[in-house]
């Protein structure tokens, strides 16, 4: 079980990547069409930090970041080799798949630096205050997607938009979507019934 949610976190942070370069306006705060898939892998993050403890869930963030990479470096390759005359659409290409330098090194950036404040902080929750643990998602993701909104924001238009409201709006859909997603936290009661079941059907 705990493999499926590595899985699914390290395909959302790759889906997310893919897809950030359309806005989209949702109840009329513009955001990038990733935020929804990408939010979702902060409560992923929480799971994963249910099964496999700190130390396992900072392995899998760094190996998130390391495939984060592996497509950047993938992208730009593939956009600068040159295509053969049949091929007409490689300037499309290069629109959808192609992101500036500042944008890419934005949301590394606030990915790794998110990812780890997540951790720290869902890490202190559980051991120190929130037994509940819905509470450790609120908290930990409240925590860990305000530093992305602000980190990556800053990075990549800082003196080329308004970084306020666009953090403000990132934040509040953000907040949004921890709020619907977190039954998941409690899909990590089902791994143990199943080895709980396993266990008592092998005697």
């Amino acid at each position: 079980m705990g493999l499926i949610f590595v899985g699914l976190y390290v395909a959302c942070e790759i889906i997310a990547n893919i897809t950030a370069g359309k806005p989209v306006s949702v109840f009329g705060i513009v955001v990038p069409s990733a935020v929804f898939i990408y939010t979702i892998t902060f409560t992923l993050v929480d799971v994963i930090h249910e099964i496999y403890g700190k130390e396992g869930t900072r392995k899998v963030v760094y190996g998130a970041f390391l495939a984060n990479i592996l497509l950047a470096v993938y992208t730009y390759l593939i956009i600068h080799l040159p295509a053969p005359p049949f091929f007409t659409e490689a300037k499309a290409y290069e629109t959808v798949f192609g992101s500036t330098p500042r944008i890419v090194a934005a949301s590394l950036i606030a990915y790794i630096v998110s990812s780890l404040v997540d951790v720290e902080v869902y890490h202190f929750w559980k051991s120190r205050i929130g037994k509940a643990k819905w509470s450790r998602v609120l908290v930990s993701n409240g925590v860990s997607t305000l530093v992305d909104s602000c980190v990556f924001i800053v990075i990549a238009f800082m003196g080329v938009m308004p970084v306020i409201p666009l953090i403000v709006g990132q934040y509040t859909v953000k907040m949004g979507i921890t709020i619907l997603s977190l039954p998941l936290i409690y899909s990590t009661g089902l791994k143990s019934s199943v080895a709980k079941y396993a266990q008592e059907n092998s005697l």
